[in-house]
């Protein structure tokens, strides 16, 4: 059995994508995977399953959610492991967490275009980007930063969702 934790991306932002948490565990129970658990309102499920190709986890259960709510959504996957291992590559240990956030990509970027993401940070923010990953310390806040999700999407030509620090 693979445990995995996935992360719907867009949901329940400012009454956009509403997905009520006891309704997405019994999507995902649907799919015939086991033990799930939600955290919060943000879309953030561990659950197990018998399949190992994640990529086929994922498009059951983004079907599964156009067929069930009519819009879709993207979702992301990592495991446990790969989870310590973004908890152990924080750059920014020395911040206060609660500043900090994790850009979770759908894959490696191939390019990354610096320069342009470095014209739109202010100076005080400070930003890396790790395998499938970008760390992101905002002290400014992130309602007010221009390196938003979706700048990141688009600058990286990849799906991405992001997660508070804590």
């Amino acid at each position: 059995m693979n445990t995995y934790i996935s992360m719907l991306r867009g949901i329940n932002v400012s009454g956009q994508k509403k997905i009520i948490m006891e309704g997405l565990k019994k999507l995902y129970e649907s799919l015939g995977f086991k033990k799930v658990q939600t955290y919060i309102q943000s879309g953030n499920v561990v659950f197990q399953s018998n399949e190992a190709n994640r990529s086929s986890v994922i498009q059951k259960i983004e079907k599964k959610i156009t067929k069930v709510y009519g819009f879709e959504v993207s979702v992301l996957i990592r495991t446990p492991k790969e989870l310590q291992q973004v908890i152990a590559r924080n750059p920014f240990t020395k911040q206060e967490s609660e500043k900090l956030y994790v850009t979770f990509l759908s894959d490696v970027p191939v390019e990354v275009p610096m320069v342009e993401i470095n014209k739109q940070k202010n100076s005080s923010e400070k930003f890396k980007i790790i395998g499938k990953e970008v760390y992101f310390y905002c002290p400014t806040g992130y309602g007010k930063t221009k390196l938003s999700n979706n700048f990141f999407e688009k600058k990286l030509k990849l799906v991405a969702t992001t997660r508070n620090w804590n």
